[in-house]
Order: structure tokens, then sequence, then C-alpha cells
């Protein structure tokens, strides 16, 4: 194909404002899927994407309208899978923007926006959803030449339910996207912008070819983890496979490898040839690391082999998860799990329960810390229950990020309110309309439980939230330690700020009290923090009337058998063990 018949673009947009919808109707009209094989979401193969009504893995798809070849890039929309979006951006030419004519713009509509710009993409502005009663195309209009300085014609108004003005988008795409850049021939240089794992097929790479091409046959070398590979098979998803004898430049594809694992070819890394290899690779490419860690132990010991198998299995078509093996005194034997963010986690945990049948124990998520030793050494943790001895720690360092929330101007005090209340410091204010974006910092660790829930509440579900890693700072934490019945619960153990751990402390055994059954003891359940116990609440125990079967007599008979009670009770209380049910882990995370 002639390269100026090529354009290559993606969808970006926030969560839930019809990107797979509108990939859907883009495909009916060009043909590539007929009506009779249509279905809703038709790019978003997992259940758990069509349930949600996200989009958790970008999908490639390749059209043809009059003589073009579109090449569509459905991209995730949520902050967790940001890196995906950055590098399917970069595999493009244009980006056609798309903002619910009913919600507005979001917070990660600027985030993908910024993105998008950055990558110097021509970005076709969209309003969907046209037809819903609450549409409010004119204010939104209003938002979107504000944001990017775009005219008022330059915006396309549609519904991709019903495929009103959907065309138009086509029409623009060919228009005013350029081509790809016709380079001088030169090595295979191929961006991988996402990779799966087929137990059939091997690994299966989604890339774009900037320079050279790429045959069936051709031995492939990965340029940062120089592994050396075969293509087995080359070709375009339409959105089926379907096998060509090669891609050339400017083109989107896939190629079907020989590896073993997603880890030996990861996203942004650039695809070269063995024999007459780029001497450099493309730019950008970046190591994605996990910065939520969260312990997955199984409610049977049996289970746990099928755990570490389900793990290592998911871990080859994600090459972001990270693992290593834990064990803990009062759950066994388990594995701790590193993650992009908390709607990762959720996705992990679900398809660990519906795909391999396990049932868990997730533990309150944590973060990484950078811990100075006073010997000079530094170590990096990712759980409470790592931390060395406090008399050996001169610093302790904590992930904080920069967050931007998007919400209408009403809810900005409440917003300020809730940032300072989680140790952040609020910015900038910036007003669009009735909508504000207050950008802040804060601590990662405060960000994690119920942040989220928190901000939905108090802005009556219209707030939105994105948020970048930005560095780790030196902070006043300590370790909050829990005992139950004296024996100290690792698995429940948190690193906070000092001036929140009397507050955590106290909130925390209150709940853990709620959750722990009675037993014929007392049992007590303390919080503390360096040996010094700050919280306490005691479940009293179960009381057997042991004087029912005495009658008459003297008063001394009474005493002597509740005596011989409370001796029993006092034995069982320092041998008697409690077994904390698995909610006392999950109400760690929502401290609500």
């Amino acid at each position: 194909m002639n390269n100026s018949k090529i354009r290559n673009f993606c969808i970006i947009a926030h969560i839930d404002h019809g990107k797979s919808t509108l990939a859907d109707r883009l495909l009916e009209l060009t043909g590539t899927i007929s009506k009779r094989d249509m279905k809703n979401q038709v790019l978003d193969k997992m259940d758990l994407e069509r349930e949600k009504g996200i989009t958790i893995k970008l999908a490639p798809v390749r059209m043809k309208y009059l003589d073009y070849e579109l090449n569509l890039i459905d991209t995730p929309g949520h902050v967790d899978f940001s890196y995906e979006v950055s590098r399917s951006l970069a595999a493009c030419e244009g980006a056609i923007l798309v903002v619910d004519a009913s919600q507005g713009i979001q917070a990660q509509t600027l985030a993908n926006v910024y993105l998008a710009i950055a990558a110097g993409l021509v970005i076709i502005p969209v309003i969907n959803k046209i037809d819903l009663p609450a549409a409010d195309i004119f204010k939104v209009s209003k938002d979107i030449i504000n944001l990017l300085g775009c005219r008022e014609d330059d915006i396309i108004k549609i519904s991709a339910k019903t495929g009103l003005g959907v065309e138009q988008i086509l029409e623009k795409v060919v228009s005013t996207i350029p081509p790809p850049q016709d380079l001088t021939p030169g090595p295979l240089k191929a961006l991988i912008f996402d990779s799966y794992y087929d137990e059939y097929r091997g690994v299966i790479l989604y890339l774009r070819v900037f320079e050279g091409s790429l045959k069936l046959n051709d031995s492939i070398t990965i340029m940062s983890s120089q592994a050396i590979g075969i293509a087995l098979e080359v070709g375009a998803l339409k959105p089926h496979m379907s096998a060509l004898a090669k891609l050339n430049t400017g083109e989107i594809g896939y190629v079907v490898t020989n590896f073993k694992s997603t880890k030996q070819a990861k996203v942004g890394d650039t695809v070269t040839l063995t024999i007459g290899p780029a001497k450099d690779p493309l730019p950008g490419y970046k190591e994605v690391k996990p910065f939520v860690f969260a312990g997955f132990f199984p409610e049977s010991n049996e289970q746990y082999q099928d755990l570490k198998d389900a793990i290592e299995k998911l871990s080859l078509s994600d090459s972001a998860l990270q693992f290593t093996l834990e064990n803990s005194p009062v759950l066994g034997f388990g594995i701790r799990i590193g993650f992009l963010g908390l709607l990762h986690l959720e996705i992990i945990k679900e398809r660990f329960m519906r795909e391999y049948g396990l049932d868990l124990i997730v533990t309150n998520p944590s973060t990484d810390y950078h811990i100075k030793l006073t010997n000079g050494q530094t170590i990096e943790i990712k759980s409470a229950s790592e931390l060395p001895d406090i008399a050996q720690v001169l610093e302790i360092h904590e992930p904080w990020i920069a967050g931007e929330i998007v919400a209408p101007v009403k809810y900005v005090g409440s917003i300020i309110q809730l940032i300072i209340q989680n140790r952040g410091l609020q910015k900038s204010i910036n007003y669009m309309e009735d909508q504000a974006v207050v950008n802040f910092e804060a601590p990662l660790a405060n960000m994690l439980t119920d942040f989220y829930d928190s901000l939905k509440s108090i802005t009556s579900g219209y707030g939105s939230f994105n948020y970048d890693l930005i560095d780790y700072r030196i902070e006043n934490l300590v370790r909050l330690d829990f005992y139950v019945a004296g024996e100290r619960i690792d698995a429940l153990s948190l690193i906070v700020h000092r001036t929140e751990s009397l507050r955590l402390g106290r909130m925390i055994v209150e709940k853990l009290k709620t959750v722990i059954p009675r037993q014929n003891f007392q049992v007590s359940i303390q919080a503390g923090v360096g040996g010094k116990f700050i919280a306490r609440e005691d479940i009293s125990a179960y009381r057997k009337d042991v004087t029912t079967g005495l009658y008459g007599g003297d008063v001394t008979r009474k005493k002597k058998v509740l005596a011989k009670q409370k001796k029993g009770k006092a034995k069982m209380k320092r041998f008697g063990k409690i077994d904390i049910p698995s909610e006392a882990f999950t109400i760690m995370l929502r401290r609500d």
C-alpha cells in the first residue's frame, strides 16, 4: 500500500465516554464486520471489559474506507494503563478525542489530551451521546474550544449508539490526519505498543513499523532485552488475524513469535532484524514499574499450588506483573504481587476468581518505600512487615503523586478539604465555565484505600481523578502494628504518618472488634507503634452459667464452681488460638 493512502489513528477519552461503541460503528461503516457478526464492544474481548464497560487491553484493527487503509487503535481510558495509551499514541499520527455530551471534559480526558499534544498528533474533537436528554452540546463545545483552541465547526457531533454523524469522522480522518512519513529505506525499526501470550502460539506482538519491513520467518531482536526470536507469522487484524507476506513502513500489524513470555518483548520496546540491525532504538521506552503491592493468600492451603500456577500463567501475558512468594504465620503461604494501580489489582483478583476458581484473601494494598539505614545502605520495601528495626532506620522515603481532579465548581471546597485530610498540598485551581480543575500533590499511600470513593461521594459522582508518580520524599513515618490476643498480625501492619497513627489505630481496632468472633475467653485487640500500645478494644468472653445445676446448699458450692470456671478461662487465654476471618483483612480496604 502506498504510504500516502495510510492513516494511523487512535481513540482517546475518559472512561465510559463511548470509545468502544464508536469503534463498533466505524467497523460497521467500513464493512470490516458484517451486521450479522456485529456485537457490542467487539474490540473488548474480555468478559470483564464488557461487564465493567471499560477497555482494559487496547486493540488495533485495520479498515478500508474508499481507497484508504485506516489503522485504528482503541485505547484504555483508565489512569492505571496510561503508559499503554502513550505507546499507542506514539504509533499514530492522529487521535479522535471523544467527550461525553452530558459529562463534559473529565480528568482522564485532559491527561490523554496532554499525551496526544506531547506526541505531536492531529486531534479530531468529537462530542458523543448528543441524543441523550441531559446532553449540553453548547457548554461542552465551549470547553473543547478552550482546551484545544479549535473552531466550533472543527467539532463533530455524533451519537455512536445510533451511528448519527459517524461518517463525518471517517471523512475528517482521511482529510486532516497526515500519512506516515515515507522514510528512506533503512534497517527495521518497529515499535511494540502491545503484547500478549497465546498458550497455543506463543507471544504475539502488536507493532507499528517506522522503518524497513518485516517478513515471514525473519530473525528478530528486541533491542532492550536482546531477546532473539523468529517471526512465525506477520499480518494485520481485520479485526481477526489475517496473515500477510510482510509489514511495510508506516503499517500497523501483528507478529507471532516463538517467545515464551511477554517479559522478553515489553510494551514500548523496539524490534529490529538480527541480521543488519538498527543502531539506535526508537525513543520513549521505559520500564513499567508497579507501585501498588498486595498479598494474595488462598483461603485453603490446598489451593496454594493452584495460586502459584495461576500467577505464572497471568504473568506470561502481563509484563507489568511482578510477584514474590510470601509466608505469613496467620495466613500461611501466599504471593505478594505488584500492580500498576488499584484497578489493575481488582482486575487480576477477578481473573483469579473467575478463570482459576480461587478463593482468596487479599491483604491491605501498600506502596513501595525507600529506607535509608544508619549504616548508609538504602533498601526498598513493599510491605510494612519488611521494615527493619526502627533503631537501624535513618530515613523513610515515600512516593508522592501529582494529582488532578475535575469536578463542578460548587464542590471545590469539599475537594480541597479531602486533599488536606489525606496530607495533600493543593497547588492550583483552573476554571472552565462551571467545571474546576484542581491540581495537587499528595502521598500515594493515602490514595490507595478509599480516596476515589470519597471523591465520588462528596461530588455526587461528578468528580474524576488522574495522577502521575513524581518523586519520593522523606516523611515522619512509623509502623502501625495490630495485636490479637497478644499476638502480632504482620499481615495487618501498616506504614503511616506519625500524626495519623492514633486515629487510624483506634478506627481499625474498633472495626476488627466487629469482625473477629467472640471466644470462650476474653480477647484483646491492640494497636501499637514501636512497642507502645496506642489503642485497645476487648471482645468479651461467652459466659456459660455453670451454676444452673446447683440447688440449695451453702453459697461456697457456687463460689467453688465459678472459681473453677475462672481458672479454666485463664488457662484458655494463655493457650487459646484466635481464628481471624478473611473480613479482618478486607476491612482495611475501606476505612470509612
